[in-house]
């Protein structure tokens, strides 16, 4: 049995810590020089595995940027008169998860006092924080909520990790969706960080607004989606 390859074994141990979650979805490979040190080989050995990664599909190259584990496929997310996160991403096989940036309640902006159909600075709750799918940062958001009609959201917001559960504690069985609106933006020094994508990268802004069973507006939200890793859906009706 002949000897396997050097190439072939460098492209397997890189196939392998991909696989096993040491190199994420956009990590930078080790530079050509510092993996021909490791492996003991020359570059045109190096060159040869990472082309053979290139051509599976787990590693992208970029003149200049090096090489970078391929991003992971974009997760389909449907928008439509009920919008959960939750089920978005585990009707994708991705779990989901939320990081609180700013939790609070202040007075209403005038913006948000219209949309809410409340008194010029009526209270409000607000709720600030990063969602996760796998634990990697999939957009960054903000949901405006009626403070009068929801005493006691905020205590809520701490004890569950969805607004939809939260909602329901306070008595919101149900809500659905008035209408989206989808935005083309760049990320923002603070959005990029938070999302970890460079400044200026693609982002979708979707502002919306949710009704209750009542059809009074319950939530005013916007959310700035990673543009490459999500594909947004519109979908008539439930």
């Amino acid at each position: 049995m002949g000897r396997t390859a050097l190439w072939t074994a460098i492209a397997d141990a890189l196939r392998t810590e991909i696989a096993a979650g040491s190199r994420a979805p956009g990590d930078r490979l080790p530079t050509e020089a510092e993996l021909s040190e490791r492996f003991g080989v020359n570059r045109h050995t190096v060159r040869r595995a990472l082309a053979a990664l290139v051509s599976e599909g787990l590693i992208v190259t970029r003149r200049g940027a090096g090489a970078h584990v391929a991003p992971a496929p974009a997760i389909d997310y449907p928008l439509s008169r009920r919008v959960r996160f939750r089920q978005n991403l585990a009707a994708s096989g991705r779990v989901a998860g939320r990081r609180v940036l700013a939790l609070e309640t202040r007075r209403a902006d005038p913006r948000e006092a219209e949309l809410l159909a409340l008194p010029e600075g009526a209270p409000v709750h607000v709720l600030e924080g990063v969602s996760l799918a796998d634990g990697v940062p999939l957009a960054t958001f903000r949901s405006v909520l009626p403070g009068v009609r929801l005493p006691g959201l905020i205590a809520a917001l701490e004890a569950e990790s969805s607004i939809t559960a939260a909602l329901k504690l306070c008595g919101i069985a149900d809500y659905t969706r008035a209408w989206t609106r989808l935005e083309a933006r760049a990320a923002s020094a603070t959005q990029a960080l938070h999302l970890q994508i460079a400044e200026g990268s693609p982002v979708m802004r979707v502002t919306s607004l949710n009704l209750d069973p009542e059809d009074r507006p319950l939530e005013y939200g916007r959310t700035w989606f990673a543009g490459d890793r999500v594909a947004l859906t519109v979908t008539p009706g439930d």
